[in-house]
């Protein structure tokens, strides 16, 4: 191997390393706040290899992985939020009983499977870091082995993922049988007519197989079963990066791979993809509506937020990935905003994931209301947050590619997202009743505050000023057209 190539891979490498630096040190020295800095440490160093492997990107690593700029953005979007998951982990693992070291080891492993699909140009390495991130998951969905809820979401996520690998590998067999080949830029899509010769049903129904598989990875309809059970049996910080880092990992190599095929060029799989979107924008949405629990109501928002991102991802060209791209960044940082407040106010007897325990929230916690309700706000596609302009973007990618009944379809479920998450904010603001007051909940770490304080200023920022964000977007996704 290169230096190049070698320099190219410095962030995977170095995740890589810390995994087996925080494994011997935790056979030698238990200290949770010790293996919180060696992850944190890791995390942080790796987001700085970023710098180094972008002079030399791009910079393909044998057949498996390519690392341009697009990889290393998405690489630099899920190693910044495993970093804030790793410092709202810190804070929430605190009161919970038993060994809490193993827990970092989970969250490093699940960020490199994330990120080695961002950077996966084969079918091998896909399968690969689905499985790093997909095993690793089954552990941290469960970590808090002494919640009956989290061990039946553990099961639930196993049981389902192990289905969605089965379709996975079955629908990549049927490609190679058809294709001769697993990596990416070598398929192609049958392009001929049917007077020339019928189109080979082996091919055809491979990617109908990735699709189910890589549509259970992004819970999106009808693959989305798993999703609320496990948003409200996970731990909250586990949750958040389900719902931002292993999303986010999926959802990139789901872009490289249908973009690189051409999916635009070929009616049925267009057809395919835009009812799943129109499927997860309603169901999404109408079913966050019936939530009590703000977990599961996170969850089914989330199901309409993928729905959203395919729009773009739809439209196609230039300004349909720099659409999806855009919203996809600021999907995980409101949502990890919102995941953030949960994860503060949470104690060791349970989450805080009934809706009730937010009332008065604002004259109990101002500081936490006006992250929690920005974040929903954000959420909502409200002006001069980031989700505004995500939301802007997509409707001028639909627009642009006259996609008139997915534009119309994310307007309505918009307008539906705009009732729960208002609700959520109403009851913040409600003024508490003295006798059944909620405790203020645990106290703000200086960490989980600076964090929270953090996504805070990026979410207005890029509601008021996305065009540095909205530069690099659009040069590093211009290699993938």
């Amino acid at each position: 191997m290169s230096a190049a190539a070698l320099t190219a891979l410095l962030p995977l490498l170095v995740l890589a390393g810390t995994v087996v630096l925080l494994m011997l040190a935790i056979a030698v020295f238990r200290h949770r706040t010790l293996s919180t800095a060696i992850v944190l440490t890791g995390l942080a160093v790796a987001l700085l290899m970023i710098l180094p492997a972008s002079q030399v990107a791009p910079q393909p690593v044998t057949d498996l992985l390519l690392i341009d700029g697009y990889a290393l953005f998405y690489i630099g979007l899920l190693l910044a939020a495993a970093l804030v998951v790793a410092v709202l982990s810190h804070g929430y693992l605190g009161g919970q009983p038993g060994l809490r070291e193993e827990y970092g080891l989970l969250l490093l492993l699940a960020t490199l499977g994330s990120a080695v699909l961002a950077a996966s140009a084969h079918f091998a390495s896909f399968f690969l870091g689905l499985e790093i991130l997909s095993v690793s998951l089954y552990g941290l969905i469960a970590y808090p082995r002494h919640r009956e809820r989290s061990l039946e979401a553990g099961v639930k996520y196993l049981i389902l993922a192990a289905a969605s690998s089965a379709f996975l590998l079955f629908g990549m067999a049927l490609a190679y049988a058809d294709q001769g080949t697993l990596a990416f830029q070598d398929l192609v899509l049958p392009r001929v007519t049917f007077a020339a010769r019928p189109l080979n049903p082996l091919y055809l129904a491979g990617l109908a197989l990735m699709t189910v598989g890589l549509g259970f990875k992004l819970a999106i309809v009808p693959f989305h079963l798993w999703a609320a059970d496990v948003y409200e049996g996970a731990a909250a910080p586990v949750t958040a990066f389900v719902a931002t880092v292993s999303k986010g990992g999926v959802f990139a190599l789901l872009i490289r791979f249908l973009t690189g095929i051409g999916h635009e060029a070929y009616r049925p799989i267009f057809v395919a993809i835009a009812a799943l979107a129109i499927a997860s924008m309603l169901a999404g949405n109408l079913l966050a509506l019936l939530q009590r629990n703000v977990k599961r109501l996170l969850a089914y928002s989330s199901i309409a937020h993928l729905g959203y991102l395919l729009v773009a991802f739809l439209a196609g060209g230039s300004l349909g990935l720099a659409a999806s791209t855009f919203y996809l960044v600021a999907y995980v940082v409101t949502t990890l905003a919102a995941f953030g407040v949960v994860t503060v106010l949470s104690t060791p007897d349970g989450d805080a994931d009934d809706l009730e325990l937010y009332q008065g929230l604002f004259w109990r916690r101002p500081g936490l209301a006006m992250v929690l309700a920005i974040s929903l706000f954000s959420l909502a596609g409200m002006p001069l947050t980031a989700g505004f302009v995500g939301k802007l973007y997509l409707v001028a990618a639909g627009v642009g590619s006259a996609l008139w009944l997915l534009v119309i379809v994310l307007a309505i479920g918009s307008a539906a997202g705009l009732y729960y998450y208002l609700r959520w904010i109403v009851v913040m603001y409600r003024q508490p009743g003295s006798a059944s007051e909620p405790s203020p909940g645990p106290a703000l770490s200086w960490a989980g505050g600076a964090v929270l304080g953090l996504l805070l200023l990026t979410l207005v920022w890029l509601g008021v000023y996305p065009a540095p964000l909205l530069d690099l977007i659009e040069t590093v996704v211009a290699g993938l057209i």
